[in-house]
């Protein structure tokens, strides 16, 4: 392509459908989280606005607007809700793919360049989260809101 055709690349907020499909996203996944004997102990006291705050969060990680860091603190006010949690590698792992498994029956993109951003990112952020919640974890008030991308790739697919 020619500097002067060049196609713009859309965000992965954008690749995914916006808001609307990442609380479709975040509202059947707490729905299977309900039955879950892995993830329901650790999300049994969740309000029912979780899921809205968790789309928002990763809404604006993956390019959307800044909804989460507007209204709810950043990504410190999120660091917050994860400290003492003592969160493991098994309810991690399970997090994940119960989440990608909701994204394939919601028949959200899953084009190889969209879904290696999209894991790249899950598996950074609750590996960040197992971190985040153990003892003596602390909170840096500064710390950016993380900013996730298409990475190597460049992109999505266009066949």
């Amino acid at each position: 392509m020619s500097s002067t055709t060049e196609t713009r690349i859309p965000t992965l907020y954008e690749w995914l459908g916006g808001a609307p499909a990442l609380l479709r996203l975040t509202t059947r996944f707490y729905e299977h989280v309900k039955a879950d004997p892995v993830l329901a102990p650790v999300f049994a006291h969740m309000g029912e606005d979780h899921p809205a705050h968790v789309a928002a969060f990763l809404g604006e990680v993956l390019g959307g607007p800044d909804a989460y860091s507007q209204h709810h603190g950043g990504h410190p006010h999120m660091i917050r809700q994860h400290l003492n949690r003592h969160l493991e590698q098994a309810q991690r792992r399970q997090w994940v793919g119960l989440l990608l498994q909701t994204a394939d029956e919601l028949g959200m993109p899953d084009d190889p360049e969209f879904r290696s951003a999209l894991i790249g990112y899950l598996e950074w952020g609750s590996r960040l989260a197992v971190i985040n919640s153990q003892a003596g974890a602390e909170v840096q008030e500064d710390a950016p809101m993380p900013a996730w991308g298409w990475g190597e790739v460049k992109g999505p697919y266009r066949g």
